[in-house]
């Protein structure tokens, strides 16, 4: 491996057909660089969906009222189904159940207030729940807790933009904002890991909103999270709840628009598997790119071997042993491999690298990265792949008896 006299042999042998060892160089390099950047930019891709579900918990559920749409017992058709306290309970407390939050309605603005400074924000009336359903990180102060919904306290928890708009430098923690004319003590500033616009939001106790604002004890929606349930467990809670549901507000269980559950466990787990399929499709289609590499290293080694039988032969003749022959064109294919696979590699982590620092951000492909580990497994695959189509022309070779390989044409 270290003698200076094999390494100049290679060299020779290699020099002494370039474009046929470019060619073969050129398709295990292209080989390793495509299989680079199909791993960078299907990690990108997986990125960029991964970021979708970035706002909510992946392992919620989203109750929605709708309108019944067939008949039931007597019931009309067209009922409108509206939650109220006594179904959050209900719900709430299923064993299944991890986190819940009731929503008093589904969206609403409304003018936020502070001195001479307004504009408009959107309100959220929840339980403290809710912290968990939307990942909301407190920065300042704390979030909605039990006694503020028991009080019906008059609090409320904003988001960084309201407190950069509102507030400008003042420590809006114990200030007062108001909200469709009524004051509002802040008690925390939070952060979310959304777009900018869930921090524009705000959050107020969901029993205070229905008593300031006619609401009684209604609500637009429920929410829970379901802890480490896989898809198949979350849709047998999801069909527990309808259930209940169904039975309480007097409407068919099959009736598909009186009630509309998200299944963020199922979607997850659907992009996940999805994900899963898509990687394996990447390396099959670069491994088989790399593949053609080798046929390719294969064949060149074999042409080389076989147009040097009277040099193989003359070496067995002056007393070299099969192993060093066998050694000899191994190296010559390893280095071939090896070097045309680095080269691949370089040229696709900077192809990776520059989609990085130039490509703007989408929602198609973002942080495309290069997995160093499974680059390297490919690596030292193509080596050993690379030394195997080196061996078995060279075997053949080293068994060749020297008269007859001095024979040869």
């Amino acid at each position: 491996m270290f003698s200076l006299d094999r390494w100049q042999e290679i060299a020779e042998s290699l020099n002494r057909n370039r474009f046929r060892t470019a060619i073969t160089a050129l398709s295990v390099a292209w080989g390793i660089f495509m299989l680079v950047i199909l791993l960078g930019a299907g990690q990108g891709l997986e990125n960029a969906t991964r970021w979708q579900f970035r706002d909510d918990a992946t392992n919620s559920l989203w109750i929605f009222g709708g309108e019944t749409t067939l008949p039931w017992k007597g019931q009309a058709v067209g009922r409108e189904i509206k939650f109220t306290d006594g179904d959050y309970e209900q719900i709430s407390n299923m064993e299944e159940v991890e986190h819940s939050t009731g929503r008093f309605r589904r969206w609403t603005n409304s003018i936020v207030r502070y001195g001479d400074r307004h504009s408009s924000f959107g309100i959220r009336s929840v339980h403290p729940g809710h912290q968990y359903l939307e990942m909301t990180k407190v920065i300042r102060g704390r979030y909605l807790n039990d006694l503020d919904l028991a009080q019906k306290r008059k609090v409320v928890v904003i988001g960084v933009e309201v407190a950069k708009y509102l507030f400008r430098g003042v420590d809006p923690i114990g200030e007062w904002v108001e909200i469709g004319g009524l004051q509002y003590k802040v008690v925390g500033v939070f952060e979310d890991v959304g777009s900018i616009g869930e921090m524009r939001q705000v959050y107020i106790p969901l029993t205070t909103a229905q008593l300031a604002y006619n609401g009684a004890n209604s609500m637009a929606m429920i929410m829970v999270t379901v802890g480490d349930a896989t898809a198949a467990e979350a849709a047998t809670i999801t069909d527990g709840m309808l259930n209940k549901l169904a039975r309480k507000h007097n409407f068919n269980p099959n009736d598909k628009r009186a009630l509309r559950i998200r299944n963020n466990v199922e979607r997850f787990e659907q992009v996940s598997t999805t994900f899963t399929l898509l990687s394996g499709f990447v390396w099959l289609v670069g491994l088989g790119t790399v593949g053609a590499g080798i046929v390719g290293v294969s064949n060149i080694m074999l042409v080389s071997v076989t147009e040097r039988t009277r040099e193989i032969g003359l070496r067995k003749a002056l007393g070299a042993t099969p192993g060093s022959i066998i050694g000899m064109i191994m190296q010559e294919a390893i280095v071939l491999t090896s070097v045309s696979g680095y080269v691949g590699l370089v040229a696709g982590v900077a192809v990776i690298e520059l989609m990085i620092r130039f490509m703007p951000e989408n929602d198609y492909i973002r942080d495309p990265e290069v997995n160093f580990g499974a680059t390297l497994l490919a690596m030292l695959l193509l080596v050993f792949f690379g030394a195997l189509a080196g061996f078995f022309p060279a075997a053949r070779a080293a068994a060749v008896r020297p008269i007859d390989a001095l024979r040869s044409e």
